[in-house]
């Protein structure tokens, strides 16, 4: 890449949750692999801002990293310069700030490469979020079977397609499983919004509970996303922790467990989910596999995305000893090592050789053209203003009079009032929401 060998690249990542920054970060680093990398993180604010918590429990090392707004964020990108910028937000919040950086990197000579993409298995929105990601230099596809995906949506729209690139989740990763341990370790991968109704969770729990009772020999683990009050990238209404409160006892062989996952995977020998991204990663480690099938094979569970893959099965078969045998034509398709019988272990790295080629050429050209979203104030007029007002822009992405701007570390009265607005949202989400569904079911 250009100037690598004189000065380190320069890559900004803006992301709005824990598993984007960890998604984001980790792409950054996947990109510029082979030269000096500085990384600067910036979490925009919102109801999802990570803990130090969660973002100690990411591990991944940025030289610098602080919270903004959408304002004080385009105010940076007009007056710093960087070499990539990752954009790991929700669909919304990257067509927002496209629209924001068009506006912001107005008459510059030279802008930074714009990317962007999923964090994990796309099986909803599919034409929703591409659209509102489309404007990036590279949208980043996570497999051969998304990246065809993609290209069919933006060009059936007559869109341009050029910047889909197919690549790999960037964490994957960790030791190959080669036996089983002892004792046996059952992990379920639990997810925030799905199942969505208290009804299909709590059966989820009991059955993992019956599990850990019929096999008191094994070690059964519950593994969370993040403790209570916090935020992740998608809203938990009907947390397991609750639920596990209510359940009463639990088997002595049964604990919930937090933490990376690739830890929690370096013990596990069966890791069972509805539709979770754990499920890539551990099958790009070998680690048997199970897709649940008992709440149905449902779009709204996301674990239609895996018919094919061999991994489908239910509590009963799994209670019975079934293990599930993943289909490597499948695998191979989802951007999983695994499933490429006879090549070695550079070839989970290869698959970002295209991102990074691209990278290049783009960072080695005489300038860059502004940005250009397929959203505009023509294609979407009754759409697009109201996606950047909810980020405090106008429909020509100009920052709002009045749009909040962070002047560095908020102050202590600042926190008390987020944390206290924070809190109402949480209680809004978790508590009252469900009450008004219940009625209107009546």
């Amino acid at each position: 890449m250009p100037e690598s060998a004189t000065k380190p690249l320069r890559a900004v990542v803006l992301a709005d949750s824990d598993t984007r920054w960890k998604w984001g970060a980790l792409t950054a680093q996947r990109l510029t692999a082979g030269g000096d990398l500085r990384l600067d993180g910036l979490l925009l604010r919102g109801r999802a801002t990570p803990t130090a918590r969660q973002l100690g429990e990411v591990g991944v090392r940025a030289d610098s990293l602080r919270e903004v707004t959408a304002a004080e964020f385009l105010r940076v990108m007009s007056e710093e310069a960087c070499d990539v910028l990752v954009l790991a937000l929700v669909g919304g919040g990257v067509q927002a700030m496209l629209h924001g950086l068009r506006q912001a990197w107005q008459g510059r000579e030279r802008r930074p490469v714009v990317v962007t993409g999923y964090v994990g298995v796309v099986y909803e929105k599919l034409a929703d979020g591409l659209l509102l990601r489309h404007g990036a230099d590279l949208v980043l596809a996570n497999s051969r079977q998304d990246a065809e995906r993609f290209r069919g949506v933006y060009e059936g729209v007559g869109a341009d397609a050029s910047a889909v690139t197919e690549v790999a989740l960037p964490f994957l990763g960790g030791s190959p499983y080669t036996g089983a341990h002892e004792p046996r370790t059952v992990v379920f991968a639990a997810q925030p919004s799905v199942p969505g109704t208290r009804t299909d969770r709590a059966y989820l729990l009991d059955r993992l509970i019956r599990h850990a009772r019929l096999h008191p020999e094994r070690e059964v683990l519950l593994k969370l996303r993040s403790r209570p009050g916090e935020h992740t990238t998608h809203l938990e209404e009907l947390p397991y922790q609750k639920l596990v409160r209510r359940a009463g006892d639990l088997p002595p062989n049964l604990r919930l467990v937090y933490g990376n996952m690739g830890e929690v995977l370096d013990r596990t020998d069966l890791l069972v989910t509805v539709s979770s991204t754990a499920a890539l990663e551990s099958l790009h480690r070998r680690v048997p596999t199970a897709v649940l099938t008992d709440l149905g094979i449902r779009e709204t569970l996301g674990n239609h995305h895996f018919v094919g893959s061999g991994c489908l099965a239910s509590w009963d078969q799994l209670d019975a000893g079934h293990r599930p045998e993943p289909d490597p034509r499948w695998v191979a398709r989802q951007g999983v090592a695994a499933g490429e019988p006879g090549t070695g272990p550079g070839s989970y790295d290869a698959a970002f050789d295209a991102a990074r080629a691209r990278i290049a050429a783009l960072l080695a050209a005489d300038g860059l053209p502004p940005l250009a979203p397929y959203y505009t104030t023509a294609t979407a007029p009754g759409y697009l203003p109201g996606i950047l007002a909810r980020h405090h822009l106008a429909p020509d992405g100009t920052p709002l009079p009045g749009a909040p701007a962070a002047g560095g570390e908020p102050g202590p009265v600042r926190q008390i009032v987020r944390r206290a607005a924070r809190g109402a949202y949480r209680h809004g989400v978790q508590r009252v929401a469900p009450v008004i569904r219940r009625m209107g079911e009546l």
